[in-house]
């Protein structure tokens, strides 16, 4: 079960991710720009998603997404760090987070991050 220093590991291996205390919490920033937090004694995230991406998660998977109400106007969703598939989902929720997040330099360098190849 993924934790928050899993979320630690992962957000700081992503290309220019720096840590930065906001808000009186952890926050991973890509060239400067916000792209996960760690609210709520770091049990759940916080990241981007688009706001028609977001509604279908919250619907598909309450137990595990829902939208704090001070971001309803914002394209963020949180998720319950012990309620997701393993590291695996995490990474792949951070990796999004973070192309949201990213300049264009960013990833047109790192190919590998870009967008998941549909199948």
């Amino acid at each position: 079960m993924p934790d928050a220093e899993d979320v630690r590991r992962i957000a700081l291996s992503l290309p220019d991710t720096t840590e930065k205390i906001a808000w009186s919490m952890p926050t991973f920033r890509v060239a400067g720009k916000m792209f996960v937090t760690l609210p709520e004694e770091e049990t759940s995230i916080a990241v981007r998603c688009p706001k028609e991406e977001r509604d279908e998660l919250v619907l598909a998977e309450p137990g595990k997404f829902w939208i704090a109400d001070h971001e309803a106007q914002f394209a963020w969703v949180r998720a319950r760090i012990a309620a997701l598939d393993g590291e695996d989902e995490l990474r792949d929720i951070l990796a999004d987070s973070w192309r949201q997040a990213a300049p264009q330099r960013l990833l047109d360098s790192y190919p590998e991050l870009g967008l998941p190849v549909a199948d």
